[in-house]
């Protein structure tokens, strides 16, 4: 099956409810034999599908082993990194009032929400203030970013471009939240604008690195974007998963396309 072809007709429903959970939700089985769910996250509608992609050979076994070395690997970078994230919630602490880390909303594999957390990086209001920054927008479609974002701090200019502000969400990758290699977790906002080729971004656990992040990051398109991600799930495997880490690397240290 081509990414992104489906078809919604001659579905079966089913439907249930679980608020603390998923929220409302709608399961169809498409002609393909293709699972495509509706959810309903904070009332805005989000179409996912959960088997949209081919993906790699024996699926299972490697989600089983990745898993495992999500957790190995992310113990061993909070452990070594300790000093890093110590000195950097004491310099977020004392450049700004407000909170040492960020709490949002993201969208999950199958549409699932989940509460990424990041070191706070922006003024504390900084998302009423995005509306009046809209006009200043440099990316293309449901993306929103600045160059030069008024809202970031000094120490968040910094630890943005070195990415140590996303440190905090190997905390999410022990919870099962992420992986440390898929596609990035959008925001609702985002995924309420997706058409149903981009929802296939949804069909794997989000990671904290791929090949947007070592290919340029925000000097990519949105379309370049998602062309990129639904490679990545195409090609997913351990071989290709280490060479994004070690590529990840340097893309980090010298801050290749960070916003």
């Amino acid at each position: 099956m081509k990414a992104g072809s489906f078809s919604e007709s001659s579905a079966t429903c089913v439907t249930g409810l679980d608020e603390a959970h998923w929220g409302y939700q709608k399961r169809h089985d498409d002609a393909a034999g293709n699972v495509l769910v509706h959810t309903r996250v904070a009332r805005q509608a989000v179409l996912s599908l959960s088997q949209p992609l081919k993906g790699p050979p024996g699926k299972e076994r490697y989600a089983a082993v990745k898993r495992v070395l999500d957790v190995i690997l992310s113990l061993m970078i909070l452990i070594i990194g300790s000093p890093i994230i110590l000195l950097t919630a004491i310099a977020v602490r004392l450049e700004s009032k407000g909170p040492v880390l960020y709490a949002q909303t993201r969208v999950g594999k199958h549409g699932k929400p989940f509460t990424i957390y990041k070191f706070r990086s922006m003024v504390c209001d900084a998302e009423e203030r995005q509306k009046e920054l809209l006009h200043l927008n440099e990316q293309d479609g449901p993306v929103f970013k600045i160059t030069h974002d008024p809202r970031i701090t000094r120490v968040g200019r910094l630890i943005r471009k070195l990415s140590i502000d996303e440190l905090p969400q190997l905390f999410n990758v022990l919870r099962g939240d992420m992986s440390l290699v898929g596609p990035r977790p959008p925001l609702i906002r985002e995924v309420s604008q997706y058409t149903p080729y981009q929802m296939q971004r949804l069909s794997v656990t989000p990671g904290l690195t791929c090949y947007w992040q070592i290919s340029g990051r925000s000097r990519l398109s949105f379309d370049e974007w998602v062309q990129l991600d639904l490679k990545y799930i195409e090609e997913a495997g351990f071989v290709t998963d280490f060479k994004i880490l070690i590529l990840t690397v340097p893309a980090v240290l010298f801050g290749r396309g960070a916003c």
